[in-house]
């Protein structure tokens, strides 16, 4: 068996503050192909973006602990120098993140920023550059890149400035491609175009895309495969037709029950999962979503509360909860009903 292209294995990363020591990422495993896309799920705080900025290496290594392997085509990113690590970024693996307004520097036009890229990681000439930014202008969609190319963010819509991220990210053609909360703030109609861009430039170009979402719907039109996260941890894995289709930890459920559904009467009401997220310097012990859960006692009496379920099998749908799959299908089965 080949091995994958990324392959994440016990990933723990921790931060040290006045307050404590913030468990931000516990023990995370997960692969990725190339020409594949993982969607990775999960309330704020729940440890997605602190993931993909360790893969990437950006973490403050003064306050930052980190362990386990992040293995990039067969390279051990973890321990890797600084310096491999800029020649990785960029080139090997980009990242678009959240607000292209804020990652976007006003002080210099769109063509220079993506061109700067190009420069670093190919030694280019200026004017290579900019024939480089225009094509790559052309192939996000954005309309006359010969002149938009000299233009500032701020003269481009959100939905404009997200593909000039796109273009940015994918300029050295990389082989990982990491979208952190790509559709955010945009209208229905711009995210249908951002999605549709990725699907269309990972057909062409084979690359491995991470979408780190909170919006299950982009999950269920962009994604392959699914991850979904809790206090750090993976808490259920596998196909999106598995995990959103026959769901088994109770999380997954109460995400899924959050969601508002057309073919609902007006009336009924959301339901969304009860309580608040743990404290990661305080992490309950066991299974971390105990506390929220409402089938700790179908587990077995204090199980939950002493116990932390592991998530197996590595491939294939795995979900970390002590429920027995009769219990969980029983469950599920009524949900459907409740109109999940």
């Amino acid at each position: 068996m080949t091995a994958p292209f990324l392959s994440v294995r016990d990933l723990t990363v921790d931060f040290s503050t006045e307050d404590g020591v913030v468990h931000a990422v516990n023990g995370l495993s997960f692969d990725i192909e190339k020409g594949t896309t993982l969607g990775i799920v999960g309330e704020s705080g729940s440890g997605k973006s602190v993931t993909n900025l360790a893969i990437l290496g950006l973490h403050d290594p003064e306050f930052t602990g980190i362990s386990g392997e992040i293995v990039l085509d067969g390279q051990e990113l973890i321990g890797a120098s600084r310096r491999e690590l800029e020649r990785l970024r960029g080139n090997k693996v980009a990242m678009i993140f959240q607000d292209p307004l804020t990652s976007l520097s006003p002080y210099h036009t769109v063509g220079r920023q993506i061109g700067e890229t190009y420069r670093k990681h190919t030694g280019a000439s200026r004017a290579k550059a900019r024939e480089r930014a225009i094509e790559m202008l052309g192939r996000v969609g954005i309309p006359q890149p010969q002149s938009r190319v000299d233009d500032y963010p701020h003269q481009f819509s959100g939905g404009m400035r997200q593909r000039v991220m796109i273009a940015m990210a994918l300029v050295c053609d990389p082989d990982l491609l990491i979208a952190d909360e790509p559709t955010t703030a945009l209208d229905v109609t711009v995210q249908a175009q951002i999605l549709d861009l990725l699907h269309d430039l990972q057909e062409q170009m084979g690359t491995a895309i991470i979408l780190i979402t909170h919006d299950l719907g982009v999950v269920t039109s962009a994604a392959h495969e699914v991850l979904v996260m809790y206090a750090g941890r993976a808490v259920e894995r596998g196909t999106v037709r598995e995990v959103l289709g026959s769901p088994r930890h109770p999380y997954t459920w109460g995400l899924l029950s959050s969601l508002p559904r057309l073919s609902a009467p007006v009336d009924v009401p959301l339901v969304p999962v009860r309580g608040t997220p743990p404290s990661l310097i305080n992490v309950p012990p066991g299974c971390p979503f105990h506390p929220r859960c409402d089938y700790t006692a179908l587990a077995g009496p204090g199980l939950c509360a002493q116990e932390r379920p592991e998530l197996s099998p590595h491939r294939g749908h795995g979900d970390a909860c002590y429920l027995t799959p009769a219990q969980k299908r029983d469950i599920f089965l009524e949900k459907v009903k409740e109109h999940l």
